[in-house]
């Protein structure tokens, strides 16, 4: 049984590579079908050259505790690997795109709790991990929202919700339980004709609520939408708060629905504490540390958040996740929630 000591035990690397050899490809696991979007297309990105793959990186074990200070550390100083060559070239079409299949996108968050708000409202900031450490996103808690609610935006610089850098936002239950991810798209109040300008929900978290008490590693579920045989996002755009991807989820109407969840730690009797392998990615045992996978393929990691330094963590994203959606998903990660912990 877990000890009390398991709070924050949900983090780093063991020694076992993170992908198997290849059995399928892993696309199919996304694909519903779904009309394809009316919307134009995107040019298709080749994958980088000198992508690398995750099995390079040394591993050590470490101890994850909820004290701070209490992690063994390893020996020889672990760099983290960084992330292939991308290119930017238009950053609102690249935020919204999913990843090239076969790269994992490495990027950087850190969280500024400078300013009068100090750490009640602070800026999150995502940068690609690389030399050129190019900016992609940021984030921060709207003042005044009843539930949590996060602007995200292209401009670090203006992070209001009429500003044409706007591109999505994330919203939770009062609870903080459940979190919906938007695009920028409009309100279905304000619905034209043929509900092309309504927003679409990117992503929804479930957080399991932890009403017993019991101390250990916290439990998600992350919901998206699937995608069609062109490889691109089916678009999801609820009419009502009757039809959004947490009441599909719900009532297990998962049409062009794709249920993931957080892959679970295993608990390690040396270290008396629970462990994933993250590949040097992350070095601080946190709570907040998480690989997000889909049940059929849990070797291949959709998405994976760690702590590298108080206020800096590392966030990596595959197919077919883009940035705003792991972004998004990270953020939730953040948010205060009493009933999870």
């Amino acid at each position: 049984a877990a000890t009390s000591s398991d709070e924050e035990d949900d983090s780093d690397s063991s020694t076992k590579p993170i992908r198997s050899e290849k059995k399928k490809n892993p696309a199919s696991l996304f694909q519903t079908g779904g009309d394809p979007p009316k919307e134009k297309k995107a040019k298709k990105k080749v994958p980088p050259k000198g992508a690398e793959s995750e099995e390079e990186t040394p591993e050590t074990l470490q101890k994850n505790s909820n004290k701070k200070g209490k992690a063994k550390k390893s020996k020889k100083k672990e760099e983290r690997p960084p992330s292939p060559v991308i290119e930017v070239d238009n950053l609102e079409e690249f935020v919204l795109q999913p990843a090239p299949q076969g790269v994992t996108v490495k990027c950087r968050v850190t969280r500024d709790k400078k300013g009068m708000d100090r750490g009640l409202y602070p800026t999150y900031y995502l940068h690609l991990d690389n030399d050129k450490k190019v900016f992609l996103l940021a984030g921060r808690k709207r003042k005044k929202s009843k539930t949590s609610n996060y602007l995200i935006s292209i401009d670090p610089t203006d992070l209001s919700r009429g500003g044409e850098n706007f591109i999505g936002k994330l919203r939770s239950n009062l609870m903080g339980t459940r979190f919906t991810v938007f695009d920028n798209g409009a309100n279905p109040d304000r619905a034209n004709a043929d509900w092309s300008n309504v927003r679409q929900e990117l992503s929804a978290v479930v957080y399991e609520t932890n009403v017993l008490g019991f101390k250990g590693p916290r439990k998600m579920t992350v919901i998206i939408p699937g995608m069609n045989a062109d490889c691109e996002r089916v678009p999801i755009r609820p009419r009502n708060d009757n039809d959004g991807l947490l009441m599909r989820w719900q009532n297990r109407n998962m049409d062009n629905v794709i249920e993931l969840h957080n892959k679970a730690p295993v608990w390690n009797d040396e270290t008396q504490s629970y462990v994933l392998n993250f590949h040097g990615r992350v070095t601080h045992a946190s709570v907040k540390n998480f690989q997000i996978v889909h049940s059929s393929d849990p070797d291949y990691i959709v998405m994976q958040f760690g702590r590298v330094a108080d206020d800096a963590f590392t966030m990596d994203y595959n197919y077919p996740l883009c940035a705003v959606q792991a972004f998004a998903i990270a953020l939730s990660s953040f948010d205060g929630k009493l009933a999870c912990e």
